[in-house]
This record gives structure tokens, sequence and C-alpha cells, in this order.
């Protein structure tokens, strides 16, 4: 499944065990036209695992859904979000609810309203961050951005690579190390980045623009 696509897709958890896959379309299709719904079950018990998703035909219904928050389905109020990529399912920074993202891969003539400009177009943006030096001030090639809703954060690093005034950057959820450790724990090392009294600890993906972006690490603050 592209990027793309993957921003059509949502999941519903806390379903009420009652729930069919008719119901769910039922709801949901008030917002726009279903490509798939399904109610996922539990082949043993012969019952609804009290998730599912719903697939739309373009992202723009996917948003109206969104929009639309909180939903009640048969009676109980659901959780709506954008659905993980089986690839990424396994991460525990996966399902973390944030409003926070990493950018890296910046280069020096990418500011902070450069990336409001660009990542405007996946939400409302409390604020964005180029970080530099405590010291000489440089730019140390990487960013955050503050959303003021967890799904425009999720939109954005559904996408993961963006392009930005002709630079590839990638986009990571920012998590506080306690998110980090309430998602399943952090993986990796610690990583030498992030900015002095910005009240939390980041976790993100590399500190030198021209390296590989791979693994997560968290920091623990600035020396």
């Amino acid at each position: 499944m592209s990027a793309m696509e993957q921003l059509c897709k949502l999941f519903v958890g806390g379903l009420n065990v009652q729930t069919t896959n008719d119901g769910l379309r039922a709801h949901f299709e008030q917002y726009g036209s279903l490509t798939d719904c399904v109610v996922v079950q539990n082949d043993q018990l012969q019952r609804s695992r009290c998730f599912g998703f719903v697939t739309y035909s373009t992202a723009e219904e996917a948003d109206a859904a969104m929009a639309a928050r909180p939903h009640v389905v048969d009676g109980k109020t659901v959780e709506l979000k954008r659905a993980v990529a089986r690839e990424d399912a396994g991460k525990p920074e996966a399902l973390a609810k944030v409003k926070k993202i990493f950018v890296g891969g910046l280069k020096e003539d990418i500011e902070e309203n450069t990336l409001t400009e660009y990542f405007s177009q996946f939400g409302m943006i409390e604020k964005s961050e180029v970080i530099t030096d405590k010291d000489t001030g440089k730019k140390r090639g990487f960013g955050f951005v503050h959303f003021e809703d967890n799904d425009s954060a999720d939109k954005a690093v559904v996408l993961k690579f963006h392009m930005i005034n002709g630079h590839k950057v990638e986009v990571k959820k920012a998590l506080t190390k306690q998110e980090m450790q309430a998602s399943g724990g952090a993986r990796g090392g610690r990583g030498r980045g992030g900015g002095r009294g910005m009240g939390f600890e980041f976790v993100f993906v590399c500190i030198k623009p021209t390296t590989s972006f791979s693994k997560l690490v968290y920091h623990d603050g600035i020396d």
C-alpha cells in the first residue's frame, strides 16, 4: 500500500462487540465512499476483537471522518485514527499519540517559516523550530513541528519522506522519553541532539544531515 493510500485507511478501536461489518459501514459511509470496511474477528472464539478498519476512496473523505471525531457506533464511543502500515506496526512509537514531529536532513536554506508553510498542508501548526548549536548558532540539520492535533502529525509521518525547497527530508514522531517508554520502550542508543531548555527529551533519528535516517534514539540532555 502506498503512503497516499495509507492516508485513506483508518483504524477504529473500542467497538461494541455486537458491531458488524454492515453496522460499521453504515456509520462511516456518512463521510464518504468506502472501498473496504471490516470488523476484525477472533476466529477461534467466533466473535469480534472489538476493532476494525475503514478505507475511503480519497484522503479527503478520511479527513472528513477524522474531523467529525468523536464517533459513537452502536452506543459506544470509538477511537478513530490513521491505520499504521504493516511494516511499522511492531515499532513502539507507531501507536503513540503525539502532536510533535521530528524533521531530519534540513539544509541551510530551510527556516522555521519554511517548515510552517510546508507542513501546514497537514493541519494547523502551533510553532516550528530549526535547532541550532547553542554556542555557534549554526543550524544542526534538524527541527521540530508542533501541530494542534495528533492526526495532523500522523498524516505527516505516514508519508515519511518530504521534499522541501528541493531537498529530501525525513519525518518521524517526536516523543518524550516517558512517551517512548509508555509505547514500549526506547530502542537504540543515546544521541547527542535536541535543544536545551525545551522541557523534554526528544526521540529522533540522527544528528548529521548527510546520514541515513534509520535508528530511533532518545536524548536526555545536552552537555
